[in-house]
């Protein structure tokens, strides 16, 4: 049965649904002018709000085959936003939905709007590409190959860049009208120092049961916008980026080294996982209760006097933090540049041009090939397109917030 016939056969559904629920409304009300003088004490007792449609009625073994070939169909943007849509219908479908969907570490797509929190895939990567926007001072990050002529492209996040006296700075947030802190499409925030040689990412959620050190404030500094004034605002530092001085002034590309402070270097061991959020924070249903560490803490420190040199703390059990580096680069005698084999993915040579692999010490018995595998790929392919490639252990959120860096302009280190 193909989906067309599905939702033909669902819309024959509701409209017997919705007229035999309209004729018991016209009895009830023939009933209620017949007698009306009649009013028993049971009745007195108001009725509970239904709180699903009529499409919750649908037997779960009928739903949870519809939903299975809605997700083997549509497999790739915008056509995927059909699976989005049957998990916004009603509270039994979204838990169906949930259950269905896997995570871009298990089947390579991005679905929901936590997808952008979760790692990769494992295997091969996930291509995206930015469109920068120097007008503006805005960055566009698109899931697909290279843009297309229309307006298909898949938006999953937006990045604007504020300068300030002290550094630059990028807020992240997944439109790309709306950068404010203050409202619920906030996601992160990437920082830098004075020089532009360090930069610190910030998540507005922790990777995973509050795992590293946080910094929060107090809720009065956002104004009547903010969805929920009871949650305080919290950003958890996840990553810090930095990009080494070239005091000589040697000839060759920049040197940069990454600091994952959420993922364990255990998770590219055999064996080992990732952090992966499976939701947002409810802060639309649950009462916000600060925890005891927030209750003794009289004062709050603010985000923009914290120092980028604070180590963070990863929860119990996890030993090392994971590091990236950038892969050298090889001098090509014919072209007289530096080299790198992006795969076809970058055509346009560029001093942004980068490739990370992990930076990980002998004795934790990674093999050679997990060391030189490629986990993050970022490159110029024309004027203000950039393309992204990422996997396993990054998430789409680390990933952009990682290229960001390098569109900062950095004399020293070139």
């Amino acid at each position: 049965m193909s989906l067309r016939s599905i939702v033909r056969e669902l819309k024959e559904m509701r409209d017997g649904i919705g007229s035999t629920s309209k004729r018991g409304a016209e009895s009830k009300h023939r009933l209620s002018r017949t007698k009306s003088h009649v009013a028993p004490d049971v009745l007195a007792t108001p009725f509970e709000p239904i709180q699903q449609g009529q499409w919750a009625n649908l037997p779960s073994e009928l739903l949870l085959d519809i939903i299975q070939r809605v997700e083997e169909s549509e497999t790739s943007w915008p056509a995927r936003a059909v699976v989005v849509f049957c998990a916004s219908v009603c509270k039994s479908w979204r838990s169906i939905t949930r259950e269905i969907v896997k995570t871009p570490e298990q089947c390579g797509r991005i679905t929901f709007p936590i997808s952008l929190k979760q790692p990769g895939p494992r295997d091969s990567p996930i291509q995206c590409f930015i469109r920068r926007n120097k007008e503006t001072s805005t960055y566009l990050l698109y899931f697909g190959l290279v843009p297309s002529e229309n307006d298909s492209n898949k938006l999953l996040l937006a990045a604007k860049r504020i300068r300030r006296a002290t550094g630059t700075g990028f807020v992240i947030s997944l439109a790309a009208d709306d950068f404010s802190r203050a409202s619920n499409k906030y996601v992160g925030k990437l920082r830098s120092n004075f020089l532009g040689t360090k930069f610190t990412v910030y998540d507005s959620q922790a990777p995973h049961d509050s795992a590293i050190q946080s910094n929060c404030q107090s809720s009065r500094r956002f104004h009547s916008k903010q969805v929920s004034p009871r949650v305080p605002a919290c950003s958890y530092l996840v990553s810090t980026v930095s990009y080494e001085l070239n005091v000589l002034c040697t000839r060759g590309p920049r040197r940069m080294h990454c600091v994952m402070n959420s993922i364990p270097v255990s998770a590219i061991q055999e064996g080992g996982n990732a952090p992966t959020p499976t939701s947002f924070p409810q802060i639309f249903d649950e009462p916000f209760s600060p925890s005891p560490a927030l209750k003794e803490k009289a004062q709050v420190t603010d985000l923009n006097s914290a120092s980028l040199s604070e180590p963070p703390v990863l929860s119990q059990g996890s030993t090392e933090q994971l590091a990236l580096k950038n892969k050298a680069p090889r001098w090509h005698e014919q072209l007289q540049c530096w080299c790198l084999n992006f795969k076809g993915r970058v055509s346009v040579a560029s001093v942004k041009n980068f490739q990370l692999v992990a930076a990980v010490d002998p004795s934790h018995n990674i093999s050679a090939e997990e060391q030189e595998k490629v986990i993050l790929q970022f490159g110029k392919i024309g004027k203000d397109i950039f393309t992204m490639d990422y996997c396993y252990p990054l998430s789409t959120f680390q990933a952009f917030a990682i290229c960001l860096s390098s569109f900062d302009t950095k004399p020293a280190c070139e």
